[in-house]
């Protein structure tokens, strides 16, 4: 069985630093999540911008706090969704002194739009498409497309001036054995919105027997991809 990611990236998925394949080569059969534990040497965000962002704060989608060398968790869970898709989750937690913040996403590969959806917060009222390739230091890049938002019988979606665009990049640093990651959120109208940045290192524990715990879980799933 082979993961999202990999489906998504058919050969290319190959060129992927062997630790970022490792990070993102598995699925729900393989019983196993990464559990990352690090620091974000830089956390940012536009001033403009802090109403939507605090908005967000209640599904847990971004936030609008600034900070440095802050404490950082990232827990990968792969599990089968109520509707039989392969899901992989993406919880982000961060530490500031001010208490946790956090950002969750659960991510599909949809046979429907032919590639990987990204359901943002914990109740997936936005579905955004995924452009993934690789980068020229084997890291994986993914950037984000079209937002849909689903709520009960309504779905529209977000015209692209009201969006931002997300760019993210994960890779392994040989130097001095860490995984690195930047994620930068900019509107097309407005620029720069939302980014942090920083390292951290990775562990792999079994789903055995223990299952995947609820708190990385959506409280709602959506079946419109």
């Amino acid at each position: 069985m082979i993961s999202i990611y990999e489906k998504a990236l058919g050969r290319e998925f190959r060129k992927l630093h062997p630790k970022i394949q490792e990070r993102f080569g598995f699925g729900s059969k393989d019983m196993v999540a990464s559990i990352g534990e690090g620091t974000m040497d830089e956390i940012w965000y536009a001033r403009w911008a802090k109403l939507p962002l605090y908005i967000g704060t209640v599904r847990h989608i971004m936030f609008p706090e600034r900070g440095l060398h802050i404490p950082f968790r990232i827990e990968n869970y792969a599990y089968l969704d109520r509707y039989g898709r392969e899901t992989v989750t993406w919880c982000r937690s961060f530490q500031f002194p001010s208490g946790i913040r956090r950002f969750d996403a659960t991510m599909i590969y949809s046979q429907e739009r032919n590639g990987i959806v990204d359901y943002l917060g914990s109740k997936q009222h936005l579905a955004v498409d995924l452009e993934v390739s690789v980068s020229g230091n084997g890291g994986i890049c993914i950037r984000s497309g079209e937002q849909r938002f689903y709520e009960g019988w309504l779905g529209f979606r977000f015209p692209a001036g009201l969006t931002g665009t997300a760019d993210v990049c994960e890779w392994y640093d040989d130097r001095h054995q860490t995984y690195r990651i930047r994620v930068d959120v900019f509107n097309p109208l407005f620029g720069p919105v939302f980014r942090y940045r920083g390292s951290f290192q990775a562990r792999f524990i079994s789903t055995r027997g223990s299952g995947v715990p609820s708190h990385v879980k959506p409280l709602r799933e959506e079946a419109r991809a």
